[in-house]
């Protein structure tokens, strides 16, 4: 099974080449078949040819300009649009996703779940400097979110997943345009009857550059997203579920 990593990134030259060498160096330890694509996501700093010069080593990482509007989401949909493997993982460019998580991602996948998802606070988990007013945020909304679907997982939000590509093929089209695709593509994956199976993972917040999450913009998008697809799961009458063998 070939993995594909799909990293969006915006203005992160100061991250982005450990972050892709870190997963290039775990996944071939891992003997795991794979490619990197980073989507260039209209930055202004040297990110592409910081990525150009890692891919001159290691061929199985491209970057490619993400041909939409700047936003996170669009820059995901781009890489969705372009990976070539049989799942895809997408992880975040700031390094603060573990490479060894991403493995571990994998095995799920081979053991044949559609999803794998990941969770920072749960047994086994570690969670590195998290500035505390986004980690009540982040508790407060996932636990919404957990109540209103009763799916009893407690980490939604969190962007670093991965998914077979029949998944993302039937989660088509999708709505967001921003950080609120984190949440979209996990919710649509639960309530379509995908399978997924979750493990502990490691988060450590970024050593240099600017996160662009902001939460004062993002959360009537985030609230949008988890009423639409609760509106799906509730009213539709079953019309996107996955067709049963």
């Amino acid at each position: 099974m070939k993995l594909s990593v799909v990293i969006p990134a915006c203005d992160e030259e100061q991250t982005i080449g450990s972050t892709v060498t870190g997963l290039v160096s775990a996944l071939t330890d891992a003997e795991i078949d794979h490619e990197v694509i980073v989507v260039d996501d209209s930055s202004t700093d040297r990110t592409a040819a910081v990525v150009e010069a890692v891919a001159a080593e290691h061929p199985r990482v491209r970057c490619v300009p993400s041909p939409y509007e700047n936003g996170f989401g669009f820059a995901v949909r781009a890489g969705l649009e372009a990976f070539e493997g049989d799942a895809v993982a997408i992880v975040m460019a700031d390094g603060s996703d573990s490479p060894r998580d991403l493995v571990s991602y994998q095995r799920l996948l081979e053991e044949g779940y559609e999803c794998a998802f990941g969770s920072r606070f749960i047994h086994g988990s570690a969670v590195i400097d998290y500035p505390r007013s986004k980690l009540i945020m982040n508790r407060i909304v996932n636990w919404g979110i957990r109540a209103l679907f009763r799916h009893g997982y407690n980490d939604t939000t969190n962007a670093f997943k991965a998914y077979r590509r029949e998944v993302i093929e039937n989660l088509q089209p999708f709505l967001s345009h921003h950080f609120n695709l984190t949440v979209e593509l996990p919710l649509k994956a639960v309530v379509r009857g995908y399978s997924y199976g979750i493990v502990p993972i490691s988060w450590t917040n970024r050593k240099a550059g600017v996160s662009k999450l902001r939460l004062n913009e993002m959360g009537s998008r985030y609230l949008f997203i988890v009423l639409y697809v609760f509106l799906e799961h509730h009213l539709s009458r079953g019309d996107y579920r996955r067709q049963e063998l």
